[in-house]
């Protein structure tokens, strides 16, 4: 599984440097563990957000196991593409919005949840999440969120 580094004069930099690339370095995965590892991670944040439905009168509970399920779910594809290239798409021109807008929501959440303590604002701040997390999933549909944009105008304008 783990790659033993074949030279023990690599400097810092160099090994830093790998541990961070795709395919090679240290600790790459063959294709059957990444898609393992998608697996196991994507169903942990799937079981993450099914609890957290059990606990939904409990929203502080709830945001916990919800966030946590969420951003393991969204983790997995890591797995498959490798953590630098999730970081690039995410920081993507066409989603870095969406993508600041979800982290915030998150963070949003989790703060409402664990320090405020407050019901109301934790609901809020989980609505936002989910509205967030979809707008963050459409952006790697192509002109998905156009569709949409343009279908909440047609549903919600008020000029007859």
């Amino acid at each position: 599984m783990w790659k033993l580094n074949q030279s023990s004069l690599v400097g810092d930099g160099e090994l830093e440097h790998d541990l961070l690339e795709d395919s090679e370095g240290p600790c790459s995965l063959s294709p059957l563990q990444r898609v393992y590892g998608f697996a196991a991670c994507l169903f942990a944040g799937l079981v993450c957000m099914f609890l957290s439905l059990i606990v939904f009168a409990k929203p502080i509970k709830f945001a916990v196991l919800f966030t946590f399920g969420n951003m393991l779910a969204i983790g997995s594809t890591a797995f498959l593409l490798g953590p630098l290239q999730q970081i690039r798409m995410m920081l993507d021109p066409v989603r870095i919005y969406a993508t600041a807008v979800y982290i915030g929501c998150v963070a949003l959440a989790l703060i409402c949840a664990l320090w405020i303590h407050s019901k109301i604002l934790t609901i809020i701040a989980i609505i936002s999440e989910i509205c967030a997390l979809i707008w963050y999933s459409l952006s790697y549909i192509p002109f998905a969120r156009r569709v949409v944009s343009d279908m909440m105008i047609r549903f919600f304008d008020t000029e007859i």
